[in-house]
Formats: C-alpha cells, sequence, structure tokens
C-alpha cells in the first residue's frame, strides 16, 4: 500500500495535474452555485474539453469538478435556502436557520472542515479497503437494496421531527409525486393528466429549487420583509465550542457516508439524509434540529462527502456505478479506452492512485479556498432582501428552464413554490417529502425487482439474513423511541 502511495503522489504532483486540480475543484464549485446545473451536468458538459488531455489528468480535473460542485450547492444552501445539489438539500434545514441567525460563516466553515475531514478519513479507508468493499456491495441485490430504502425513509420519518403521521404523510406524498410519468418497464403514462410534458416525469431540481428558494421567498414576503443581517465579521466566523461540537458529529456522518457509499446507486444523497436523522435522534441538541444548530450542517456535509468518494469503489473495483455522477465518469473512462474492474488496480495503478491521492489534493485545495471565504460569502446576507428575493427568484428560474430550455419547468417551479409555502406555513417536515421524491423511482424498481425475485411474493425479504436484519432494525427504530419516552415520561412523573 505504501508503494502505491508513492506511485500516486508521484503521479499526481506533477505541475499539470495539480493545475487542472486546482481547475476542476473551482469550476465545480462554481456549477454548485447554479441551481439546476450540479456535478453530474457539469461533469457530462466539460467531458468533451478534456479529450486533449492525458487520461489521468483528465479524471483528476472531472472527479475535481465531483466534489467542487457539492460545495458550491452548500454554500446556496446555507445563504438563500437554495440546495444547488440534491444532496445539500438537507443541509438547508439548519444551514438557512444558522445563516438567519448570523451564523452564516460558521455553518460555511464547518461544512467545508466537515467535508475535508471525512474526504480524509473516506480515502484511507478506500485505499485500504476497495477490494473487501466491493465484494461485499456484490452480496447486495435488489433485495437488499429494497430494504435499504425502506430502513432509509423511516429513519427520516422518525427523527424528522413532529408527529409520525405527518412525516409518513410527507414521505408518500414524496413517492407519489416520484410516479408521475412512465415508470420503467411499462408504457402506460400515470397522473400525467394528457400533457406530454409530464412523460417523462417531474424533475427533482424543479421540485427542489421550487419548495426550497421559492417556498421560503414566499414564506418570507408573508410574514414581511426581513432585515438583512447585521452581523459582525468576527460573529461570522466559527468558535472554538462549535468545533468541539462538531467533532463526534463529522466523524458519525463520515462512517455513514462511507459505509452507504460503498451500495451501488445508494449515492450521496440517502448518506446525508440518513446522517441528519441519526444525528437528531443521538444529539443532545437533536429536539432543536432545524432551527441552526451546526451538528444538522456538519453530519449530512460529512456524510456527503465521504460517500462521494465510497462510490468510486464500485466504480473502479467492479465497474458499476456508484451515483448518477460517477455514471457519467464511468462513460468518460470509457471514451479514454480505460476498463474499470478488478483488473484496473493491477493494469493501471499509476492511474487509479494518482486518482485517489488527487481527491485528498483537491479536498485541501477546496478547505484553503472556502474556509478563508465563508465569512466574505456571508456577507451577502447584509444586503436587503427586498433586493435579495428578486434575485433568488430570477436565478431559480433561469436554474430550471436551463435543464430543459421549456418553460413548463418554470411553470412547475412556480407550483411547487406555492407547495413549499403551505408546508412552511403549516409547519410540515420537508426532509422525508424531499426524500420520497428521490428514492421514489429506486424505491418502485427495487420493490418490483423484489418481488419478481420472490415469484411475486415479499416474504424473501425475510429469508435472506441481510434484509431481514435490516428490517429489524427498521422495526426497532419505529417501535424504540415511543417506548424510551414512555418510560421517561413515568419516571419524571414518578
Amino acid at each position: 500500500m505504501i508503494d502505491n502511495l508513492v506511485l500516486g503522489l508521484q503521479t499526481a504532483l506533477t505541475l499539470e495535474n495539480l493545475l487542472w486540480c486546482f481547475v476542476g475543484v473551482l469550476v465545480g464549485t462554481i456549477i454548485g452555485l447554479l441551481p439546476g446545473l450540479g456535478s453530474t451536468t457539469g461533469v457530462a458538459i466539460l467531458i468533451p474539453l478534456t479529450l486533449a488531455l492525458e487520461p489521468v489528468t483528465a479524471l483528476i480535473m472531472l472527479a475535481g469538478i465531483y466534489y467542487g460542485a457539492q460545495y458550491g450547492g452548500t454554500i446556496t444552501s446555507v445563504l438563500i435556502s437554495t440546495p444547488g445539489e440534491a444532496p445539500s438539500v438537507i443541509t438547508a434545514l439548519d444551514g438557512y436557520q444558522m445563516a438567519r441567525n448570523g451564523r452564516a460563516g460558521a455553518a460555511l466553515a464547518i461544512a467545508a472542515i466537515g467535508s475535508f475531514v471525512a474526504a480524509l478519513i473516506s480515502l484511507l479507508l478506500l485505499m485500504a479497503f476497495a477490494p473487501p468493499f466491493a465484494q461485499w456491495a456484490l452480496n447486495f441485490s435488489p433485495v437488499e437494496n429494497f430494504a435499504i430504502m425502506i430502513f432509509g425513509i423511516v429513519i427520516v420519518i422518525t427523527f424528522g421531527g413532529g408527529s409520525f403521521a405527518r412525516g409518513l404523510l410527507m414521505a408518500s406524498l414524496g413517492v407519489l409525486i416520484s410516479t408521475v410519468g412512465v415508470s420503467v418497464g411499462f408504457i402506460d403514462a400515470r397522473f400525467t393528466f394528457g400533457n406530454v410534458n409530464l412523460l417523462s416525469g417531474i424533475p427533482f431540481v424543479e421540485v427542489m429549487i421550487g419548495v426550497f428558494a421559492l417556498g421560503e421567498v414566499f414564506h418570507q414576503i408573508r410574514q414581511g420583509a426581513a432585515e438583512p443581517i447585521r452581523a459582525r465579521f468576527k460573529d461570522l466566523v466559527i468558535t472554538r465550542s462549535e468545533l468541539k461540537r462538531s467533532i463526534l458529529p463529522i466523524l458519525r456522518g463520515s462512517g455513514i457516508g462511507f459505509g452507504l457509499g460503498t451500495l451501488p446507486g445508494a449515492g450521496s444523497t440517502l448518506a446525508s439524509f440518513m446522517a441528519y436523522g441519526i444525528e437528531r435522534r443521538v444529539s443532545k441538541n437533536g429536539k432543536k434540529f432545524g432551527t441552526g444548530q451546526i451538528e444538522g450542517v456538519a453530519s449530512p456535509e460529512s456524510a456527503n462527502n465521504a460517500a462521494a468518494n465510497a462510490n468510486f469503489i464500485p466504480t473502479l473495483s467492479l465497474g458499476i456505478p456508484g451515483g448518477a455522477t460517477t455514471a457519467v465518469l464511468l462513460g468518460a473512462f470509457t471514451i479514454y479506452g480505460i476498463q474499470p474492474g478488478p483488473l484496473l488496480f493491477e493494469k493501471q495503478p499509476a492511474l487509479v492512485w494518482g486518482l485517489l491521492v488527487s481527491f485528498f489534493i483537491g479536498n485541501v485545495i477546496l478547505l484553503i479556498l472556502n474556509l478563508p471565504m465563508a465569512p466574505v460569502f456571508a456577507q451577502m446576507l447584509r444586503v436587503p432582501y427586498g433586493y435579495l428575493y428578486p434575485l433568488i427568484l430570477l436565478t431559480s428560474f433561469i436554474g430550471a428552464y436551463s435543464i430543459s430550455n421549456n418553460t413548463f419547468s418554470i411553470w412547475l417551479v412556480f407550483v411547487f413554490g406555492l407547495l413549499g409555502y403551505l408546508f412552511k406555513e403549516y409547519d410540515y417536515p420537508l426532509a422525508p417529502f424531499v426524500l420520497g421524491v428521490v428514492l421514489g423511482p429506486l424505491f418502485e424498481k427495487a420493490m418490483a425487482q423484489t418481488s419478481a425475485i420472490g415469484e411475486g411474493s415479499f416474504m424473501i425479504l425475510f429469508e435472506r439474513p441481510i434484509s431481514f436484519t435490516i428490517l429489524v432494525l427498521t422495526a426497532l427504530m419505529i417501535a424504540v423511541p415511543p417506548i424510551v419516552s414512555r418510560i421517561r415520561a413515568k419516571s419524571k412523573a414518578s
């Protein structure tokens, strides 16, 4: 392993590779700032520009765009409640409230620190355990993936705050919206009402921009224009106390993110949601999540970055994409004449280890670029909201239109903006709804595959050891919290 690391350092630390790593991280951050683009689109658009580069240099740059875009999405999530990336959605819940409390700089700083620590931990694990983890991930068939998705949704519903019934209702509504259009493997359109624009379904980006960005703007306008934040510069800097509170959430988020990131298709989104849900349960400030708790930023951001790195385990070792962006990167491998798989580590060690070491270098660059800039970004909130609201609306509508070049996307954003306003007005939890929209298509596909494998019966979930264990944990997540609450209530009463 030491020999491989030395080889990776020799490859990644060349002047050309360092330069293109920096370019990738910088461009990725800018892409993440623009709602509607995201890392997947950014990588896909820029692949043709890398064809003149050496394969390892091109992949280092594209990987830099990948994790740079994730931090860019965090910036807009915190400052204007407009997630640029799907995994950053959950960060907006506490990050934006921290910004409203004058702690935007601290939220952005802990996101950068948490992402860096998670990258370091996950990369060490990635280098040490890539082959065995890849073999472990092979044990996860659609049956186990279906159980994992049930587990993830239940965690978010249970820990989402408020009543279990409201969380279940919101998750169900999210899954229902994800069923619009033609399902994979069928030819009948569902819930399109004759509109051809809905045949391919309702894109997640339109839902995300509408519910979070427009929903927040409508909610603020209804309450009256808020005063711009007048926090002093020193109030925008992260404190030692906040750093101390964030250590365990960062470690827990890193572990959760890495574990889920090794599963093909699980992606960073489920990891960030699950990390937030678990942190809400174990944290001393769990009941205050959603009001601006730094743990609610540190944990999902760490999970997001750890999962992004772990996505490369099935991608490099098995040739199976870990998520949407790694699927695009897998296409880039093919363009460069590289065949990912078990033999890649043996046949092209310089490329593999140079790429892995570049992840660490890229995250160092990301930390150096963004940590000092966090208070500067936060100064944006000093702008009067009367000027900021039109800018948010314009950015949201342009981001939506750029996805499909169709005005129908703008109407979708507007409709979901009204829906987001109603959710905020009547205090319905957003996390279960968003996760339902994200996991809906994957959930439906896994359910159909599980039914087919079980020959029409879902009892196969209880017959396989891994899926059975996951379902037992799911049942405990539902049953244990109410029991513990009753025991505590009785002990206090006595």
